[in-house]
């Protein structure tokens, strides 16, 4: 096998493979030998008839793609090895030759890792992020507490109000027409939730229990089912059960039954403390993400398209997998969401270079600052694998081989340097405008 490399434009480049005729001739052979039993020649037996029969019958070409299809992978992969660039996308294969006698050659345009530019790496500046609790999220975090310990009383004496638990029949109709979609029976709706098109729920407040009551609504313009967007809509509707939450008082009975304090004061000072500890802990993945944003800003690089898409379909295979973990494969998942792959590459493409950049930059900052991974990170690293997977070390060792050790070094290497870019990072309090549109932000995102 010989190889050739042609370098191209934006990190790309076209590595010219060649295959000998000995191996060629071998690949034919086995193409023959694999085929040779579903071939039908008068005067002959399935399986008995001669090669160079079927070769000048169907043409010297008959066994030729699946003799390519027999060479390319393992050709490609010695191309690989022998190749001095990084290559860090999927090919794409083109044959340019192939003839019995005179040999096999193929053609595989990759992407090339792009060289990275780095700006201002160390020291760059950052909000700082406020890890203060306030007596509010301590009471929000306490109350959340009293609503997942409240038990349901059921109303008989009293009409519907915001807050209730109720269970209805409903019956939708546009026009005096039903429509689909538009009827539930024994459906749990809790009063204020907004589960339900804008105004449904409030018009349910006062009615009484087994009272068959309209309700007058109007279906946003955006709605997602387009025929019924901006219509006006009447649903039949019956409330068949009313419940209401009993929160527990806030004591000291209280504090006891959900934790191990015996006081209503000590309890706030735990949840306090452990509000503390979590918004620290966030804060540090934020300001480590605030700071390599910051860096690859001040960076420059071309990323091939190539390296993008197989990026893409790497991602897609990380989706696939969560979905299964689930109990849910992809195709089921776009089935019933009605988006195709090709929708949801498009929807991972900006995750996906935002991938790429972030891998480039600290890798480039690793190179710069001659951050290393030695054997005992090597090895720390594989008794977290070992113990997160629940198997010996040496056993993950084994399944890593030689390639995989040298990705698992790499990875150390990426997050010492993400670690050194934020811990040289500057911090600076935001101004109160950028503080009350970040509030607003975190907010909008609960």
């Amino acid at each position: 096998m010989s190889l050739q490399v042609e370098k191209l434009e934006h990190n790309m480049a076209k590595l010219t493979i060649e295959v000998g005729p000995d191996e060629l001739e071998k690949a034919l052979e086995k193409a023959y030998q694999k085929n040779k039993g579903k071939i039908s020649v008068p005067g002959f037996r399935k399986g008995k008839v001669p090669r160079k029969l079927i070769e000048k019958m169907y043409g010297p070409e008959v066994f030729y793609e699946e003799a390519a299809n027999e060479l390319i992978p393992d050709a490609y992969d010695k191309a690989l090895e022998e190749c001095e660039e990084e290559i860090v996308s999927s090919p794409k294969i083109e044959v340019t030759e192939i003839e019995a006698g005179k040999g096999f050659v193929f053609t595989a345009e990759v992407a090339l890792k792009p060289a990275v530019t780095l700006g201002k790496y160390k020291g760059v500046k950052i909000d700082k992020i406020d890890t203060a609790v306030t007596d509010d999220e301590v009471m929000a975090a306490i109350e959340k507490e009293r609503e997942s310990n409240a038990r349901e009383i059921v109303i008989t004496d009293r009409p519907v109000k915001n807050g209730d638990d109720t269970v209805i029949d409903f019956e939708g109709f546009v026009d005096g027409v039903a429509f689909e979609g538009g009827k539930g029976e024994n459906y749990p709706l809790t009063i204020g939730s907004g589960a339900f098109i804008p105004g449904f729920e409030e018009a349910l407040i006062g009615t009484n229990l087994n009272e068959n009551v309209d309700v007058n609504v109007t279906f946003p313009e955006d709605y997602q089912a387009s025929e019924l967007a901006g219509k006006p809509a009447v649903f039949k509707c019956v409330v068949k059960e009313i419940k209401e939450k009993e929160l527990p008082e806030l004591d000291d009975e209280f504090a006891s039954e959900v934790s191990e304090f015996d006081t209503l004061d000590e309890y706030k000072a735990d949840v306090k403390k452990n509000l503390e500890e979590r918004k620290v802990s966030d804060a540090k993945v934020k300001k480590a993400d605030a700071a390599l944003d910051a860096v690859i800003a001040e960076a420059t690089m071309d990323i091939p398209e190539a390296m993008i898409t197989t990026t893409q379909r790497q991602m897609l295979d990380e989706y696939s997998q969560n979905m299964r973990m689930q109990g849910i494969s992809l195709e089921q998942y776009m089935q019933y969401t009605g988006v195709d792959a090709d929708s949801l590459m498009e929807q991972l493409k900006p995750q996906a270079e935002s991938r790429i950049k972030a891998r480039l930059v600290l890798g480039a900052v690793a190179a710069a600052e001659k951050l290393t991974a030695t054997e005992e990170d090597f090895e720390e690293e594989i008794k977290t694998m070992a113990e997160a997977y629940g198997m010996e070390a040496d056993k993950v060792k084994e399944l890593l081989g030689e390639k995989g050790k040298k990705s698992v070094l790499e990875d150390i290497c990426i997050k010492k340097a993400q670690e050194y870019v934020a811990d040289n990072a500057k911090e600076s309090k935001p101004s109160k405008a950028k503080a009350k549109k970040e509030e607003a932000k975190e907010e909008a995102a609960e």
